[in-house]
């Protein structure tokens, strides 16, 4: 089926030509690998990157599918404010406080997001990645964490790296891992943050 024909360049043509640039690199995409996957060809997906011309609605859900999204979400339709804040009483809490591990997520439940940022906390002795928390990331998710009280073991797909305050660990979370307080006695504190859907290639 033909496209429509281009709609005349909007004011705001730059900005989502660079929101898609940004969102297909983010993705670790070429130029190819994103025409191959929205069916919007190299070239066309290259003069609306540059802001050279506005795309159809029809190439927009292309692309939008192609980056994993929906149109709204890439043309920024369903976001309100461009600043969201999350006070202290408002975090979104889980975890299970029978086995000594408790967290807090930081960032608002907006659509979209490719990222999400959590505050653990582990009694002496404890350990992640039981009853009560969260699954596996989704394929391709890259998490940092840093260690911000006491000391700190991640385990890693059977690799263990041991943190101490302020060492910082980045990895790929779509394998098996868990973090666990080797402390007897004191507690430990640590900021998770997860990028999700990023590509290896």
């Amino acid at each position: 089926m033909a496209l429509a024909p281009l709609l005349p360049i909007p004011a705001d043509a730059h900005e989502v030509g660079a929101r898609v640039r940004a969102l297909r690199e983010h993705m670790g995409l070429s130029l190819r690998g994103l025409a191959d996957r929205s069916g919007v060809s190299a070239p066309m997906l290259s003069q609306v990157e540059r802001g050279d011309t506005s795309p159809t609605l029809t190439v927009a859900t292309r692309i939008a599918a192609g980056l994993e999204l929906s149109l709204s979400q890439l043309l920024r339709l369903d976001e309100g404010d461009t600043l969201a804040v999350v006070r202290g009483h408002e975090r979104r809490r889980g975890g299970a406080a029978t086995r000594g591990h408790g967290y807090e997520v930081l960032t608002p439940p907006l659509p979209g997001q490719r990222a999400e940022v959590s505050m653990h906390t582990l009694v002496a002795g404890a350990g992640t990645a039981g009853p009560g928390d969260p699954p596996r990331h989704e394929p391709g998710s890259r998490e940092t964490a840093v260690a911000l009280r006491g000391r700190l073991r991640l385990v890693c797909d059977g690799t263990a790296c041991d943190l101490e305050e302020g060492d910082a660990v980045t990895f790929d979370a779509d394998l098996p891992h868990h973090f666990e307080n080797p402390s007897p006695d004191a507690e430990a504190q640590f900021l998770a943050v997860v990028a999700a859907g990023l590509r290896r290639s």
